[in-house]
């Protein structure tokens, strides 16, 4: 498929565009006007095909620091209205996302994600989130979504039920990290705020603060971690909700994951991956990253 453009992209995402054999068909996303349209049709299909940063068109408009009288980003799938499609990073990096929504709730990239969405494979870099309950990177509220495959790093910032990447999960989160530093007054955690669904074979690293239910990897937990750790040192967190603490050098041994049955392999160097696998490592010098990650 060729890449679309702005047009073609609001024609499929308003008239719901179908392949040959009648399924739905994905609409590609190359600059943020594309992103910032999958918000005209939440139950759509969508493809990330191009790295998305500062210099992409529509950043100044949409994404950045003097965007919507200075909040920046307007997070998709604002309930009522949440998002309930599919969105397929690829691996693409979506950089230097700014939000500033001090006062508002469900606050990430997508603000309210329940049942039937499918979030997989995104690389949220360098994202500057803030907002009051219920925020994170990538997602703010993950009702009943599925996300998998994904990481986030930057500086995330709310007053309650805050997290690297999900601010309040209650679906599935999978094979995800997180390196961002997280601040909030409680219910804080490196990966997830608040976790009543499930968490699985994830981890974070990133300095966590906050004053009150407080965890490096899960600040509270209503819900099942399974597999998942994080970083003891980095964190500056001794405990969490869920998961297992570990220190750095410990977090760089392919031992602490492959005990845990993820689907890990040992690569001679970050330039080198093997996409048998879903994460790769250097073993003893590098944290799990996921096999399709690219090399910015």
């Amino acid at each position: 498929m060729k890449t679309v453009g702005v047009f073609l992209s609001v024609v499929a995402l308003i008239t719901g565009m179908v392949g040959c054999d009648g399924t739905p068909s994905s609409v590609e996303i190359c600059d943020w006007y594309e992103l910032d349209a999958i918000r005209d049709n939440l139950g759509g299909t969508y493809v990330l095909r191009c790295n998305l940063d500062s210099t992409t068109a529509g950043y100044t408009e949409l994404a950045s620091p003097t965007a919507n009288q200075g909040k920046g980003w307007q997070p998709i799938g604002i309930w009522p209205n949440p998002f309930v499609g599919s969105f397929d990073g690829q691996g693409f990096e979506i950089r230097d996302l700014f939000i500033d929504r001090e006062g508002e709730d469900n606050v990430g990239l997508f603000s309210f994600v329940d049942t039937g969405a499918v979030i997989v494979g995104v690389a949220l870099i360098d994202a500057d989130v803030t907002g009051e309950v219920y925020v994170g990177g990538l997602v703010g509220h993950n009702h009943d979504g599925s996300l998998s495959n994904c990481h986030a790093t930057g500086n995330v910032t709310g007053n309650d039920n805050v997290g690297g990447l999900v601010g309040i999960n209650e679906g599935t989160v999978s094979n995800s990290y997180s390196t961002a530093t997280v601040t909030s007054g409680e219910d804080v955690g490196g990966l997830v705020g608040w976790n009543g669904g499930t968490v699985s074979n994830s981890y974070s690293t990133g300095n966590v603060a906050g004053i009150s239910s407080v965890g490096g990897l899960v600040g509270y937990n209503d819900g099942t971690v399974n597999n998942s750790f994080w970083d003891t040192e980095t964190s500056g967190q001794s405990t969490s909700a869920g998961g297992t603490g570990r220190t750095t050098a410990e977090m760089q041994d392919i031992s602490t994951f492959s005990a845990a049955t993820w689907d890990i392999v040992a690569v001679a160097n970050p330039g080198i991956r093997n996409t048998s696998y879903i994460w790769n490592i250097v073993d003893d010098e590098t944290y799990p990253f996921l096999s399709w990650q690219r090399i910015s």
